[in-house]
């Protein structure tokens, strides 16, 4: 789905503390799990500031984190980026989207990694399996949403020449904006 080669998410506890919850290789665990210890890397910063981070080429980055560079380089990393995962306002944790060549993330793939971000959210916020009387409101809104996203996605589509995927994901993540997590 994305230009990269793995991804890791960190939550953060009931005590404030930033937690590894999965991650999609042993490599990629180990590299998060360095960034915790170490208390720095683009994780890290992205939980810190709330902020998006996009780092096309770690070797400029030295300096800006002298331990995280060269363990991530050791694993093979060259580019990472980092969006923060939200509810409500309050930033929860980051999802770590790591490459291995050098290279930025095109606007679409920003717009997906943010957009899994707010999905992950949205399921680790779910807590309590859905009551029958809560399953038809929840239906009819998920039919309604996805009328607007078709329209939404056959306007950008057209307007902007994406291709269908682009405008899917664009539509869909403006809309989920739209509408309160919890």
């Amino acid at each position: 789905m994305l230009d990269i080669t793995a991804a890791g998410l960190l939550l953060t506890d009931p005590l404030g503390q930033l937690r590894l919850l999965a991650a999609t290789s042993g490599a990629t665990r180990e590299l998060e799990l360095f960034q915790l210890q170490a208390d720095e890397g683009p994780c890290v910063d992205c939980y810190v500031t709330g902020q998006p981070i996009s780092v096309a080429d770690l070797r400029a980055e030295t300096s800006r984190w002298p331990r995280f560079v060269p363990a991530a380089l050791g694993a093979g990393v060259a580019s990472v980026h980092a969006v923060p995962m939200r509810a409500a306002g309050i930033v929860l944790g980051a999802l770590g989207l790591f490459g291995s060549q050098p290279g930025e993330l095109s606007e679409a793939d920003r717009l997906v990694g943010q957009t899994l971000a707010h999905i992950a959210c949205v399921a680790i916020l779910q807590e309590r399996a859905p009551t029958p009387s809560m399953v038809v409101p929840r239906l009819r809104s998920a039919l309604t949403s996805r009328v607007i996203v078709e329209q939404a996605k056959g306007f950008l589509r057209a307007r902007l020449d994406v291709s269908v995927d682009e405008a899917f994901f664009a539509a869909a993540a403006v809309r989920a904006c739209q509408r309160p997590i919890i």
